[in-house]
């Protein structure tokens, strides 16, 4: 399974929460609400949840390997890289 487009929905420059992303795999499936995060140490990406009856958050999709999320999470943070930069080159008409 392929990326085949990452689209911002929201770029936050206040808070932990930096950015929420769409994902389309394959040109034929997409996940919505996936979210880039401000940790300790570094930006990290956050499958969409659901609360569940306990009050637990759940992850409603996730990918089901560490290889798998850590290439997913490589791209989605790659470009939200390139999309603040082109946010930057926006707003600095230089």
């Amino acid at each position: 399974m392929t990326i085949t487009d990452i689209k911002f929905r929201k770029i936050l420059d206040k808070g932990r929460l930096k950015g929420i992303v769409s994902v389309t795999f394959d040109d034929i499936f997409a996940v919505h609400d996936i979210k880039v995060i401000e940790g300790e140490n570094r930006l990290f990406v956050a499958m969409p949840s659901r609360r569940d009856e306990t009050g637990i958050f759940r992850d409603i999709v996730h990918p089901i390997n560490a290889s798998a999320r850590k290439n997913i999470e490589a791209m989605i943070l790659s470009a939200y890289k390139e999309e603040l930069s082109r946010q930057s080159e926006k707003s600095d008409p230089s």
